[in-house]
């Protein structure tokens, strides 16, 4: 566990402008900075960053945080990994806290075996790419297939080597667990280890950060099976959330506008032999949801490229339905089929980059393609035929969240069909296209806030202007009270903390709807405001809003008593109390 204390001051150290710029190139906007989110697609800047506040949020997605959760969500890291990287940012050590023996042992097998499995995988591709410049036969393959040595290098190309037990030449522990967790090596039934990986081509899997998480490996003999062979899911790798080729290619990626995905390692490196470096692939599976996220936070045009064959086709469906949760207004997504004698890597090799380009620009768009996909071997001239589509097509429009994708495609379908977008929505039970989506209704006009909001924002902006006696101005037991209960504690135990700081203390205990309103809110407060001034005013109205809460308890309390039983005092203050209510 990394000590609360400790976060606080790594938050009220680092500067979140220089981190989140580093990613995003932002732009001064005023007090604050702006640029297009890289959460979701937008041609206008909506996502803002407060140097002063320490904070980002995207008025038109949602998106907010602080400089931790932007590394988590943008750059894909684990909470720990995130402070991690602050803290190395700015000369910061992490330090540990375990409350009991059970803890510390638990953190340390799991922080031993990340380091161990990171290590092997490294030395293992260290060796492998050593192995390719030993073998003339790899080598030979690579060039056939049109490689030179710098995309080889670029991409870490190794060879694995025929034999067993190759890789007991650099691991002197051969029967280390890391090495079997990794996928490097396995053993048969009789408890025999041995290479997973032998006479094969090398692909290194790369996460968001440039480590070895994995490796894919080709055969060169055509006749061993199978062609490509995987590592295993592990601690550091799973299939359905890691792309081939994605670290290499993220910066063509957002210079070309888009992102071409493919199904095979040297469809990738191929494509990049001849200049079209924004490919990747899917890891031996299909595509996935967590997939097209990932891409989204790179541009807002996916190409989706398969093999003309009926295995291509069948996977175009699956990335398709997989990509409609995903799917917003602002992207564009596309879908490129190649004559069924070619895939990626033998069509630019044949005709060359421009005209794979060219055929880029045919694709077709997502919305089309569902069309012909559902119609495809529907002739439509019957009823029967026409309640088959609409069964077809209910699961897809259902899960269309996107309003306009959505409306279109059910016009589209009501069309077919012959029947009206009243009829098609009543009868297939579809959610209401016309209602505001979330994003519109976060830019409209902001409705007054409430004296506890108000406070609430005062605190975490000005923390050393907080008085031990707000806490006794505080009643209720409801969201706001107890939000601004906790923000006026942590204020008055860190006078000198930076609002992000402040809200991160608080925000993991708390209504979480409550607090993404608070941190939009905190973007939109005018620095400006006389905080002195702003303050007195508030105080007085909660000190009124206390003493009358506090009088009708009190009130409450003395109606059920008899009038008799009431001693003089008691009687006197029930005869104020009444003339004030």
């Amino acid at each position: 566990m990394i000590p609360e204390q400790f976060i606080q001051d790594l938050l009220n150290r680092v500067d979140i402008v220089d981190v989140i710029d580093k990613s995003v190139p932002l732009k001064k906007a005023g007090a604050n900075y702006q640029a297009c989110c890289p959460f979701h697609n937008e041609k206008s800047p909506s996502f803002t960053v407060s140097p002063t506040k320490q904070f980002y949020h995207c008025f038109g997605c949602g998106a907010h945080g602080t400089a931790i959760g932007f590394l988590m969500e943008h750059n894909g890291m684990s909470f720990v990994e995130a402070i991690h990287e602050l803290a190395r940012s700015v000369g910061m050590i992490v330090p540990q806290e375990e409350k009991t023996q059970a803890e510390r042992d638990a953190r340390r097998a799991t922080q031993q075996m990340a380091l161990g499995l990171q290590e092997v995988l490294q030395q293992a591709a260290n060796y492998y790419k050593a192995e390719l410049k030993k073998s003339q036969r790899a080598i030979d393959y690579l060039k056939a297939r049109g490689l030179s040595g710098q995309i080889a290098a670029k991409f870490q190309i190794g060879y694995a080597p025929a034999g067993w037990q190759n890789l007991q030449s650099i691991f002197s522990q051969y029967d280390n667990e890391a090495l079997s967790i990794a996928g490097l090596v396995v053993a048969n039934d009789e408890g025999r280890r041995y290479d997973r990986f032998r006479d094969r081509i090398m692909f290194p899997i790369h996460n968001q950060k440039g480590e070895v998480i994995g490796f894919g490996g080709r055969v060169i003999n055509p006749e061993d099976t199978p062609k490509y062979y995987n590592s295993p899911e592990t601690p550091l790798f799973q299939k359905g959330h890691e792309l081939y080729g994605l670290f290499q290619a993220r910066r063509a990626i957002r210079d070309a506008g888009r992102v071409l995905v493919v199904e095979g390692y040297m469809d990738v490196v191929a494509l990049a032999q001849y200049g079209i470096e924004y490919a990747v692939a899917a890891l031996g599976t299909a595509t996935t949801p967590f997939h097209i996220t990932k891409l989204m936070r790179q541009t807002d045009e996916i190409v989706f490229c398969f093999d003309g064959d009926n295995a291509g086709r069948t996977a175009a469906w699956r990335a398709a339905m997989n990509a409609l949760p995903a799917l917003t207004d602002g992207l564009k997504l596309r879908f490129l089929f190649l004559p069924r004698e070619h895939d990626p890597d033998s069509y630019v090799r044949e005709f060359g980059r421009e005209r794979f380009e060219a055929e880029m620009t045919k694709a077709m768009p997502l919305s089309q393609y569902l069309i012909q996909h559902l119609s495809a071997d529907n002739p439509l001239a019957s009823q029967e035929d026409k309640i088959r589509l609409l069964n077809d097509a209910k699961p897809i429009l259902a899960a269309i969240q996107a309003p306009l994708s959505a409306l279109y495609m059910r016009k589209k379908i009501a069309e077919l069909t012959g029947v009206t977008e009243v009829e098609l929505q009543d009868k297939l039970k579809l959610p209401n296209p016309n209602k505001t989506p979330q994003q519109v209704r976060q830019k409209q006009s902001r409705a007054p806030l409430s004296i506890k909001k108000r406070f609430i924002l005062v605190a975490l902006m000005q923390p050393a202007q907080m008085r031990e006696d707000d806490l006794k101005l505080i009643v209720g037991e409801d969201a706001e009270s107890q939000l601004l209960r906790a923000v006026v504690g942590a204020a008055l135990a860190q006078p000198q903390a930076k609002p992000s700081a402040l809200l991160h203390t608080v925000s993991q205990q708390h209504d979480e709807r409550l607090v993404h309103e608070i941190s939009r809110e905190l973007l939109l407060l005018d620095e400006s405001l006389d905080i002195g001034l702003e303050l007195a005013g508030m105080r007085s109205q909660l000190r009124g809003a206390t003493q009358t809460h506090q009088g009708k308890q009190v009130l409450s309390a003395l109606k059920e008593k008899s009038f008799a039983a009431l001693t003089e005092q008691e009687r006197e203050q029930l005869r104020r109390l009444t003339q004030k209510t």
